[in-house]
């Protein structure tokens, strides 16, 4: 009879901390929002879904603004959103460009759930024929990325999104605005919080 009630317990606990665990893990947000109330942002996602978000007091937001081939240079650090061709290489969907502030953000190659298959991958740049370009983006570039574990070479596309991150404000989060949110957390009535958004600012770059 203890044993059973010792067992019971401990199956409670696990089950606690499964919960509390699956509580706890970040979501993503992406999508445009649709209205603001107060601190709340209704968020219309990529999925179709309407999301209702609560911005964080303190809230820091980052907009994402166009940036150049030219602007990629040797030992800059990025990431990169790229898809896996027939040929085994792989083409960059997006190439953001972190300021020296947030290098080593996220390093590393893993999978990425833009699409199925995606990868991202944050590193410093140490060659490929975009690196340092000055050429516009008529022809096709690549970008090598190394990382801890290794290095990845990325072609860059005339359709490749290229963007940099700058500070925001709250005055951007407005209806229509196009966003990001990386990690944000879901609360028990099925609403989420945020403590930082990024928002799209004049360029849309595919999330």
């Amino acid at each position: 009879m203890i044993a059973r009630m010792m067992l019971s317990a401990a199956c409670t606990v696990a089950l606690l901390a499964v919960s509390a665990f699956a509580q706890e893990k970040p979501v993503r947000v992406r999508g445009t929002i649709e209205a603001v109330d107060g601190p709340m942002l209704s968020i219309k996602s990529r999925d179709g879904d309407m999301l209702k978000v609560k911005m964080a007091d303190g809230i820091k937001v980052t907009a994402m603004v166009k940036a150049e081939l030219s602007d990629i240079k040797p030992g800059s650090f990025v990431g990169s959103t790229a898809m896996p061709q027939p040929d085994g290489s792989w083409k960059a969907v997006e190439v953001h460009i972190f300021p020296e502030a947030m290098r080593g953000t996220g390093i590393g190659d893993r999978p990425f759930d833009y699409r199925p298959k995606s990868t991202m991958t944050n590193g410093t740049v140490v060659g490929g024929s975009a690196a340092g370009a000055t050429v516009d983006k008529s022809d096709n570039k690549s970008i090598v990325l190394n990382f801890k574990d290794g290095e990845k070479k990325i072609d860059v596309v005339p359709e490749t999104v290229i963007y940099t991150y700058a500070p925001g404000n709250k005055d951007e989060l407005k209806s229509g605005a196009v966003v990001f949110i990386t990690a944000a957390m879901r609360q028990a009535d099925g609403s989420l919080t945020a403590d930082r958004i990024n928002v799209a600012r004049g360029v849309a770059p595919p999330m």
